[in-house]
């Protein structure tokens, strides 16, 4: 969490210029009233409580892999990286809109460095554990998971959005995916991720977004470029903010 509200500054600092934001107001798990306002939400009570006479939507941007753990790649290009850059940047859409917004991770760092409770050796269970267990502390609405797909075919291209077996994943799933075929002049369906760990686990409706195929030149120099990086991130957001709107 010290990395968390630490590189949020960063954050926001840089990002400056490209949004602004509104003013939010912490839980007594976060930081005083001294601090900087525009530290990402981190007590979903809170921002309920103060912010809303009724229950607002709290969502949960889940940044794919980080750290030791790059993710998929080619041509030199990370898949940590994609994620990060293009998570960033929904959460800012998002925060601009006014909606409550926690983003686990701000920079390049492994979530399983954090997890000091779960006694594995495995840093992929520590990795997913501490990803679960984020959504379980707060009070979580949704959670919208940004990772990039890769193929040994290297003509598969555009979006896919994973989806859990429940009515809730799965209208999020198709209100993302609908979004991001417009933008990349896709027909995709949606998918059920059975074999996923944070779909199978995670108790609020949550989806996996696979941003686009870096196996695929095309997506691939798309999704490196932070202009189209902003548009994609604007597909996503607009997939969620549809889906909040109509559930």
């Amino acid at each position: 969490m010290y990395k968390l509200l630490t590189a949020s500054v960063a954050l926001l600092i840089s990002f400056h210029c490209l949004l602004m934001l509104p003013h939010v107001a912490y839980g007594k798990a976060a930081l005083s009233q001294n601090s900087p306002s525009m530290l990402p939400v981190t007590d979903g009570d809170a921002y309920r409580s103060s912010h809303h006479a009724f229950a607002a939507p709290v969502i949960l941007l889940d940044v794919g892999h980080g750290g030791i753990d790059g993710g998929t790649s080619a041509q030199g290009v990370l898949e940590k990286d994609i994620n990060l850059a293009i998570s960033q940047k929904v959460y800012l859409l998002l925060r601009s809109k006014g909606y409550a917004v926690i983003i686990n991770r701000l920079g390049d760092y492994a979530l399983s460095d954090e997890n000091r409770w779960l006694n594995s050796r495995s840093r992929h269970t520590r990795d997913l554990a501490q990803r679960k267990s984020l959504s379980e502390e707060v009070s979580t609405d949704i959670v919208v998971s940004i990772h990039a797909n890769w193929s040994p075919r290297s003509n598969v291209h555009g979006p896919v959005v994973l989806h859990q077996k429940e009515g809730r994943s799965y209208l999020l799933a198709q209100s993302i995916q609908d979004a991001m075929n417009k933008l990349y002049g896709t027909e995709h369906k949606v998918v059920w991720g059975k074999p996923f760990y944070l779909l199978n686990y995670v108790k609020q409706p949550a989806v996996i977004v696979e941003t686009g195929f870096l196996s695929n030149a095309t997506d691939r120099v798309r999704m490196s470029d932070p202009a189209e990086q902003k548009r994609i991130a604007q597909s996503i957001a607009n997939g969620i903010i549809y889906y909040l709107s109509v559930v």
